[in-house]
């Protein structure tokens, strides 16, 4: 298949593109199915014909789902993308929506981290001393919840 600039681009199968972007076959026609993947060809027969480019933008509809963007959300901007530079603005905005989502999950995730290590260091402690005894003096304190 030639892209736009008349050079030979690869193209894929749904199966190969499930694999590559360890996804299900499944998902990825549920992802049509929703309208995610108007810009996937098909062949005369109607089988899915992938090329770089779709993979590419399928790796975008990932990371966006993966960010908590709902999938209707996910076709506005598939749809924006359609529309060429007129939606400039919103796909820009909707990006740094995202980023600041994600930072605040990742900082989330940071603090759940913190405390998780901090277990796992305190029931190491009483497990090599045999007793959780061995934080009373400690201000880890002794608790229900240790």
């Amino acid at each position: 298949m030639l892209n736009k600039k008349g050079e030979m681009e690869m193209t894929y199968s749904i199966s190969e593109v499930a694999n590559k972007l360890n996804l299900t076959v499944y998902t990825l026609r549920y992802y049509d199915k929703e309208g995610l993947m108007p810009f996937v060809e098909r062949t005369t027969g109607g089988k899915r014909v992938f090329k770089d480019s779709d993979v590419e933008l399928l790796n975008v509809i990932e990371c966006l789902k993966s960010s908590g963007l709902p999938i209707k959300d996910i076709k506005n901007f598939i749809e924006w993308l359609s529309e060429g530079d007129s939606t400039l603005k919103q796909r820009y905005d909707m990006f740094i929506e995202r980023k600041a989502a994600v930072e605040k999950q990742m900082a989330e995730l940071r603090k759940t981290m913190d405390l998780i290590e901090h277990k796992c260091s305190y029931y190491k402690t009483a497990l090599e001393a045999g007793t959780e005894d061995v934080h009373k003096d400690n201000k880890m304190g002794k608790s229900v919840f240790n």
